[in-house]
């Protein structure tokens, strides 16, 4: 089986087993690939399409795959790029590798259960910590929408004011966490409410709105046991903060690892690293 990859310059085709050895260039999604909660930036395309001549592509997010096919629609289904992509929820505790045929989707291939991991009674110790924390979370003046906690199977997402809320109330979340170090405060707080359970939980700020729990060594690292020996490079948008949930691959990705502040800076990080491909593989 070959794959055929289309750029706007040139087309480029690729045995499986070749594709397969080739370098991976790994994206985080909201702030890289798109804005928050966001559609898959459509310029983004091009410079896509070109890197494929050169590498894989993978979407490693704290998002889970409803999210990630919901923002990256237009992406997963163009078909010069989705036989290179892979798909990686939840920090990649999931994987959902490139389909082979034009009438397959993505297929899952591994998965992995907080709830077994650290035990049904810590577990549900987890989920009343967080309850309490939204219950006082309630009292302040900020927004209040719907869907507070989400549990992902592989990880815990809670977002205080809820992912129902929208761009206006999310800003609004955002000035008032700005103001009042909110989120790091609560961060601290679970911090030592976790510490008194009987495996080690990391607490991460997901995006601008939540925060991202799950067990220790199962950030966003956690996506590389899935690409063996192969050069694996990382592109990310909170990567140079302990707190950020990008800065364990950005590390463990050095020096093939790139921090970008946006969509915009993307499309540049994603020439100079097709460049930087293009050198150690003796292309012009």
């Amino acid at each position: 089986m070959c794959y055929i990859i289309s750029t706007q310059q040139e087309t480029h085709t690729f045995e499986f087993g070749e594709v397969m050895n080739r370098d991976i260039v790994l994206f985080d999604m909201d702030g890289t690939l798109t804005e928050a909660r966001k559609p898959f930036a459509s310029f983004l395309s091009s410079p896509l399409w070109k890197l494929c001549s050169r590498a894989e592509v993978g979407v490693v997010s704290g998002s889970d795959i409803d999210y990630i096919r919901e923002q990256l629609k237009s992406l997963i289904d163009n078909h010069s790029i989705r036989y290179s992509l892979h798909l990686l929820p939840c920090n990649g505790t999931k994987w959902f590798i490139p389909p082979e045929n034009a009438s397959d989707s993505h297929k899952s291939v591994h998965s992995v259960s907080m709830e077994e991991h650290v035990g049904k009674a810590n577990y549900r110790k987890i989920m009343e910590i967080l309850i309490e924390q939204q219950h006082l979370a309630a009292d302040l003046d900020m927004p209040l929408t719907g869907h507070f906690i989400s549990a992902r199977g592989s990880m815990i997402n809670w977002c205080p004011i809820g992912r129902s809320a929208d761009d206006k109330q999310r800003k609004l979340f955002a000035k008032f966490d700005d103001m009042y170090t909110f989120r790091r405060t609560r961060m601290k707080q679970l911090e030592r409410e976790f510490k008194k359970l009987d495996i080690e939980i990391t607490v991460k700020l997901g995006g601008d709105t939540s925060f991202d729990i799950y067990p220790k060594g199962w950030d966003k690292t956690y996506a590389l046991r899935h690409f063996g020996d192969k050069n694996v490079w990382f592109v990310g948008d909170r990567a140079l903060n302990p707190s950020g949930n990008d800065f364990e691959i950005f590390k463990a990705c050095e020096p093939r690892s790139f921090h970008t502040t946006g969509p915009e800076q993307t499309a540049e990080v994603i020439e100079e690293i097709y460049q930087k491909i293009g050198d150690n593989n003796g292309h012009k």
